[in-house]
C-alpha cells in the first residue's frame, strides 16, 4: 500500500513539472510567432531605387516648365503707350517724301483724322509713360491738329490767313481745352528737347516737312536725329559753311532752347556735315509762310 502511494505521488510530481515547463515555454513560442507574423517578408513590397531619381527628374522638369510659362511683365520701354497707327496710315497716303502735303486728300479723310484726334483726347499721357512716349504723343498730336486746322479752313494759301491759328482752342484733352501754342510752349518745350522744333510743323514752305511716318517711342531717338539732320542739310532752309551760316528763323525764335547745353554753334556741329567755326558770321533767311502743298 505504501509503495502504491509513493508511485502515485511520483506521477503527480512529474505531471506538475511538465505542465510548468509547457507554460514557461509557450509565451516564448507565441512571442516568436508574433514577431515573425508582424512584418511577413511575403507582403513587403520590393523597393526599386531607380524609380526615385526618375520621379525627381519628372518633378524638376514640371517645375521648370511652370517657371518658363510665367507671364513676362512688360515695362514702358518695351511697348508703345499709345497706338498712332491711324495717323501713320494717313501720313503714308497724304505726306510726300519731299514734304508736300495733300490737304485735299486729308479733307476727304477727315473722318479718319477726327477718329485719331478723338483717340488722342481720350487718352492723355500719364506719369507712368516714358519721356519718349510723351514726346511722340504730343508731336503727333500737334501735327495732326495743325492738319485739322488747315482742312477746317481749306482752301487757303497760308496758315497765317486763318484768324489766330495757334490760339484757337478747338480740341479738348483730358477735360481741358488746348490750342497749338499750349502744346508747343507749355508742354513740348518744357521737356528740354530742342529737336522737337524740326519735328512739329506749321503747314508752311519754310517749316520742317511733315514726315510720312508717325513718331513712336520705339525708334524716337533715331527719328528725331534724322529730322534734325535733314532740316539742317536742306539748303532752302539753311546754308552752312565753315565761316558763314544763313539759318532758318527757327534758330532765332527759339535760340534759348538750342543754347540750353552750350552755344548755338555747338548744337549745329552735332548734326551738321560741315564743321562750323565758332567765329562764323550768321544771318537768318526770310520765312516763307506759303502753304506747303
Amino acid at each position: 500500500m505504501k509503495s502504491v502511494l509513493i508511485l502515485v505521488l511520483a506521477i503527480f510530481v512529474i505531471s506538475c513539472f511538465g505542465t510548468k515547463k509547457a507554460i514557461e515555454t509557450q509565451p516564448q513560442q507565441i512571442k516568436e510567432i508574433a514577431v515573425v507574423e508582424e512584418v511577413p517578408d511575403a507582403i513587403k513590397p520590393p523597393i526599386d531605387s531607380a524609380s526615385i531619381p526618375q520621379k525627381t527628374e519628372e518633378i524638376t522638369q514640371e517645375q521648370s516648365e511652370i517657371i518658363e510659362e510665367e507671364p513676362i511683365v512688360e515695362h514702358d520701354t518695351t511697348f508703345e503707350s499709345f497706338s498712332h497707327i491711324i495717323w501713320q496710315e494717313l501720313l503714308e497716303k497724304h505726306a510726300s517724301e519731299n514734304g508736300n502735303v495733300n490737304y485735299s486728300g486729308f479733307k476727304k479723310d477727315a473722318k479718319q483724322l477726327k477718329s485719331y484726334i478723338n483717340s488722342l483726347t481720350l487718352k492723355t499721357p500719364t506719369n507712368e509713360w516714358s519721356k519718349e512716349d510723351k514726346l511722340a504723343y504730343w508731336i503727333n498730336a500737334y501735327n495732326a491738329l495743325t492738319i485739322d486746322l488747315i482742312i477746317r479752313n481749306y482752301p487757303t494759301k497760308s496758315i497765317k490767313n486763318i484768324k489766330d491759328p495757334w490760339d484757337q482752342r478747338l480740341w479738348k484733352f483730358g477735360g481741358k481745352w488746348q490750342n497749338l501754342n499750349d502744346i508747343e510752349h507749355k508742354i513740348l518745350r518744357k521737356m528740354n528737347e530742342p529737336r522737337i522744333h524740326f519735328a512739329i510743323v506749321c503747314a508752311s514752305e519754310s517749316c520742317p516737312k511733315l514726315q510720312n511716318e508717325a513718331f513712336t517711342s520705339s525708334n524716337f531717338e533715331e527719328q528725331l536725329t534724322n529730322v534734325t539732320k535733314e532740316f539742317l542739310s536742306d539748303t532752302s532752309k539753311n546754308e552752312l559753311s565753315k565761316d558763314r551760316i544763313m539759318l532758318s528763323k527757327i534758330f532765332k525764335w527759339f535760340k534759348k532752347d538750342f543754347e540750353e547745353n552750350g552755344s548755338l554753334i555747338d548744337f549745329l556741329n552735332q548734326y551738321s556735315e560741315i564743321r562750323i567755326s565758332n567765329k562764323a558770321k550768321r544771318s537768318f533767311k526770310a520765312y516763307n509762310w506759303d502753304l506747303n502743298e
